[in-house]
């Protein structure tokens, strides 16, 4: 007698296979036109290998002679990361909680929810550009940026875990009489807290990589140090520049992992 074996298989994603066999033959189609109808020089592509070639010939071996201006760009950029960290967190709280639409009336939630939206919708170059533009070079237009950043991060990933507390809790202090501060700090920010600490050493950690890249438009930082030093043709104190940069970034992904470890 033979044994019959059910093996599951997962649907495919179109269940019609001629639809489906249609729709991957228009994204492919789709793909090669774009690639034939983008606008690239290639003259200026073969050029550009030879300019490549002369700026990292110039890049090695890197320069450490400017160390001090170096250390001072980094300080900096971690004296951005820190107070953009610190702003952002403590405006994240109560736009997450307006987010949460368990614990806010709907216009609230829209009003939290839109702020949120805003915040994300800007890659940190675009709103750094703004701010520079708005207060002028140096690390405060570095410092409002990340603050930005990070409540589009902070508050989205919060106001989710908000919304998926264990509402018995809340809903027995409520039953008590308790009012709603109350309710806050006793019934919900203790089931939230360690995420918000997850939250905040991580994005400390995103902050100090994002200070490098906002300071190449004028936000301050290493990231002016080494957009100053690109254009003074000093590739190899750029070099040195990115390496510091790299070693930094590894070094506190390695802490605030850790970190993330013991807290999670």
């Amino acid at each position: 007698m033979s044994e019959v074996r059910d093996h599951w298989q997962k649907p495919p994603f179109i269940a019609n296979t001629a639809l489906r066999w249609l729709v991957y033959g228009g994204a492919i189609a789709y793909f090669l036109w774009v690639g034939a109808t983008m606008p690239i020089n290639w003259v200026r592509v073969s050029e550009g290998i030879g300019r490549a070639g002369q700026i990292f010939g110039g890049a090695f071996p890197p320069s450490f002679e400017r160390s001090g201006l170096l250390i001072d760009g980094f300080l900096e950029s971690l004296k951005i990361a820190l107070l953009a960290t610190a702003g952002g967190v403590i405006l994240s709280i109560p736009i997450a909680f307006m987010a949460a639409r368990n614990i806010v009336p709907l216009p609230v939630y829209y009003i939290g929810r839109a702020i949120i939206i805003i915040a994300r919708s800007f890659h940190p170059v675009i709103v750094a550009i703004i701010f520079v533009k708005s207060v002028g070079f140096g690390p405060f237009a570095g410092v409002l940026t990340l603050i930005v950043y990070s409540i589009g991060f902070v508050a989205k990933m919060l106001a989710e875990r908000i919304e998926e507390i264990d509402f018995g809790q809340v809903e027995a202090m409520r039953a008590a009489g308790a009012p709603y501060l109350s309710t806050l700090f006793y019934a919900i920010f203790p089931q939230i807290m360690p995420r918000q600490i997850g939250l905040a050493i991580y994005q400390l950690d995103s902050n100090l990589r994002a200070s490098a890249v906002v300071g190449l438009v004028g936000a301050g930082g290493i990231g002016a140090t080494l957009a100053n030093a690109f254009g003074r043709y000093d590739y190899d104190f750029a070099l040195a520049i990115t390496i510091v940069i790299v070693g930094v970034i590894l070094i506190s992904e390695g802490i605030s992992g850790q970190i993330r470890k013991r807290i999670g």
